[in-house]
């Protein structure tokens, strides 16, 4: 009885343990860009989501950004732009930050100019 009491209690406790601090990945779509070097956020219909600021933070797996410039894209700074795309990632919304890219597909801009949720280009 005591055994099997220690063993519930035991995990119970590396549930809490370890199921609070886990972070489901997500797909997020909207506005990605990169307006200069180093700098990505997303702008999707719940706002502005940072990926990388030049000289500070990154988020982990940025080489899972494909090259958005052989599809569909807005240049706006020379080599720097704009897209539409669908992101797997895992975010933190009290940072506003995503901190791991999965997967990146990269949609038709027209996809987030019908989008009513984003915001005009």
């Amino acid at each position: 009885m005591k055994t099997t009491l220690v063993w519930s209690l035991a995990v119970l406790f590396a549930g809490t343990l370890f199921g609070s601090s886990s972070i489901a990945a997500e797909t997020r779509c909207g506005w990605l860009q990169n307006p200069t070097p180093a700098n990505w956020w997303l702008v999707d219909g719940d706002g502005r989501w940072t990926i990388s600021v030049q000289g500070g933070f990154q988020a982990a797996g940025m080489d899972n950004i494909p090259d958005l410039s052989q599809g569909d894209y807005v240049t706006t700074n020379r080599s720097y732009g704009y897209a539409c795309a669908c992101l797997n990632v895992t975010a933190n919304p009290k940072t506003r930050r995503i901190t791991q890219i999965y997967r990146v597909k990269q949609q038709a801009l027209r996809v987030c100019r019908q989008d009513p949720a984003l915001p005009r280009e």
